[in-house]
């Protein structure tokens, strides 16, 4: 199946200098973390009056939904920019093959989100289950080992911007939860925003994924090169996280429904 061992290929990229670089780029991206955190607890009260009379619970959970925001909207230009602008995976600029494509630039994002996985893990374990149940751990955790695996060794990294990329929807996510603690669940924007976050899922969490694994089945002559461990994480995770975007993307849209049907109950009594 490969020409070359695992360890062999992971030795020729985890030099010691994209080692050095590799733990600066996670240690920025948690301390990215920590600066959105508190920054979204300076403004929040500025921005919404009754902040300083929510629960301890909520506040914490307030300023944890700052920073993965921050980091999803971090995560998804950077993503677009490594796929879109720039000319590192397209397939007629250079030599190498598209699956061993990678730069130092890409080695810091995907650096950086391991930072932010680990530090919204650390939370979600330290205050578990407030932060979010199972799931979360499961999404986190695999989400950590395939950056970890295409950082260590220079591979897979298109297909891992492509699921970077989703995190896109996760501002609209959280908005939705800070609709909902501010007592807006029947304002317009609460609508609008459901909308949005209908639409964003369809697009980028089953539409983008059904073009992920066309493209894997074009390249396959290509994916059965990367090492061992690597093919078989890209034979499993990106379905694993599939099967849990679809279930989140029902739950999603039977949530709208009952929005939408709950906001023409309202206008037909007014």
């Amino acid at each position: 199946m490969e020409a070359r061992s695992g360890l062999s290929i992971i030795a020729d990229h985890a030099t010691p200098s994209n080692q050095i670089l590799w733990l600066c780029s996670v240690f920025g991206g948690i301390v990215m973390c920590k600066f959105a955190y508190e920054v979204t607890g300076v403004i929040s009260p500025l921005i919404f009056k009754g902040f300083n009379k929510l629960e301890k619970a909520q506040k914490l959970e307030w300023k944890n939904r700052g920073f993965s925001t921050f980091h999803a909207i971090f995560a998804a230009i950077g993503a677009l920019y490594f796929l879109l602008v720039s000319d590192l995976f397209d397939e007629n600029s250079q030599q190498v093959l598209l699956i061993n494509r990678s730069s130092r630039s890409l080695d810091t994002l995907l650096a950086m989100s391991i930072g932010y996985f680990l530090s919204d893990l650390t939370m979600i374990i330290w205050t578990y289950p407030t932060l979010g149940g199972i799931e979360y751990l499961l999404h986190h955790g695999l989400s950590m080992l395939a950056l970890g695996q295409a950082l260590l060794s220079g591979q897979v990294q298109f297909y891992i911007l492509i699921v970077l990329f989703t995190e896109i929807t996760t501002p609209f996510v959280n908005l939705r939860w800070y609709l909902d603690v501010a007592g807006k669940k029947n304002s317009t924007l609460y609508v609008m925003n459901g909308v949005g976050m209908f639409v964003g899922w369809l697009v980028a969490r089953v539409i983008l994924f059904v073009f992920f694994f066309y493209h894997m089945f074009t390249h396959f002559d290509q994916v059965k090169q990367v090492y061992t461990m690597g093919y078989y994480s890209l034979l499993t995770i990106p379905p694993a996280l599939a099967v849990m975007n679809l279930n989140w993307f029902r739950k999603i849209a039977k949530g709208l429904i009952k929005t939408i049907t709950k906001s023409k109950g309202h206008s037909h009594r007014n």
